[in-house]
């Protein structure tokens, strides 16, 4: 690890006692650092001598923006970051009553390969580093001037596929002496990866836990995401029930509403038997155009129905409110549109 940023203020401390420097330091530093600063030079404080040495042998690396699109229906901005190696990952900032929460990425891409999303359609090029994460809710409260409040884990990745790196980001935004936001207030979207659920829930957080659920039964999910034939339902379930068994927390399923595939009437039913005796709640979501998929939204007639019958049957359920529609805020699309255009101008200088 060799990014501060990436580093718990005691292991930044164990950094300066190598290059000779005071303890009081680590602090100092890990506070510049989690506000934000681009350049050494701009913590005052230390020394000229140890800001060079550190600008020598940890370079900041911020992001920089290269799209940043807002939504003139609901006021949802959309940032495209191009990081130091220069790769692109995507943020949006979502404006709600209780605050400001910040979407973020945790890979270059996704391996999950689910048919309804755009960022999985390059294949994953790498994880990306706690320090990366961090920097997009940083640089996305500064950038905004708006203040953030909440975080989701649900941009371009799959979280769990990047647990370490997840769970050192995790306890850095948490820090008191860093952005100080609340594990309460932090949702963390998984496809369903059973062994890595497990793994999570021993670290007993208080963060919400969503499961990417999609459909009712092994045909319906296997066909929309690859993921459930290496981890099917009756794997997946009771891990969300281990989960709430050491975490006392109730698990979010997110169920993506897709025209003649998942959304009748007999496949709420079996939803609510699925769930049946777990603590849940169930997010319907009008599913996202996605140019190279055919899968269609479904009618808002059915939603409302699919949603009547889950609440019959006690299970809650909500139907997300859809943001940024006018700025391809749905995962991927900005990133992958931009990539499009790079190739094609590169294609025209040769």
């Amino acid at each position: 690890m060799n990014h501060l940023k990436s580093m718990t203020m005691s292991e930044i401390g164990a950094v300066l006692k190598e290059l000779g420097q005071p303890a009081f330091r680590a602090k100092q530093i890990f506070s510049w650092l989690h506000k934000g600063v681009r350049t050494y030079e701009e913590m005052t404080n230390l020394p000229k001598s140890l800001r060079d040495t550190l600008a020598e042998q940890y370079p900041i690396n911020a992001p920089e923006v290269v799209r940043k699109q807002e939504s003139q229906k609901d006021g949802t901005i959309k940032y495209l970051w191009r990081l130091s190696d220069g790769n692109c990952v995507e943020t949006v900032l979502m404006r709600y009553h209780y605050g400001n929460t910040v979407c973020i990425s945790t890979e270059v891409g996704c391996r999950m390969g689910c048919a309804f999303c755009a960022s999985t359609l390059g294949g994953l090029v790498r994880p990306l580093e706690p320090f990366e994460m961090l920097d997009q809710v940083l640089f996305t409260q500064l950038d905004s001037g708006l203040p953030v409040s909440h975080i989701v884990l649900m941009g371009i990745g799959e979280p769990l596929d990047n647990l370490s790196n997840v769970l050192r980001f995790l306890e850095l935004v948490n820090s008191p002496d860093g952005m100080n936001i609340s594990m309460r207030h932090i949702s963390l979207s998984t496809c369903g990866l059973v062994p890595k659920i497990d793994e999570l829930a021993e670290e007993q957080l208080q963060i919400s836990l969503a499961i990417s659920l999609h459909g009712p039964n092994n045909a319906i999910r296997s066909r929309i995401m690859p993921v459930n034939k290496a981890y099917p339902i009756e794997e997946l379930i009771p891990a969300c029930r281990r989960y709430y068994e050491k975490t006392s927390r109730r698990i979010h399923f997110e169920y993506a509403m897709i025209r003649d595939l998942n959304d009748n009437p007999a496949q709420a039913k079996e939803l609510l038997a699925l769930l049946k005796g777990l603590p849940a709640h169930v997010n319907l979501i009008p599913l996202n155009h996605v140019e190279e998929s055919p899968l269609k939204p479904s009618t808002k007639a059915a939603v409302a129905a699919f949603q009547k019958i889950l609440e019959d049957g006690g299970v809650t359920a909500t139907v997300r409110r859809t943001l940024g529609s006018d700025i391809d805020a749905s995962c991927g699309q900005l990133r992958r549109k931009y990539n499009r255009e790079s190739d094609t101008a590169d294609q025209q200088r040769k």
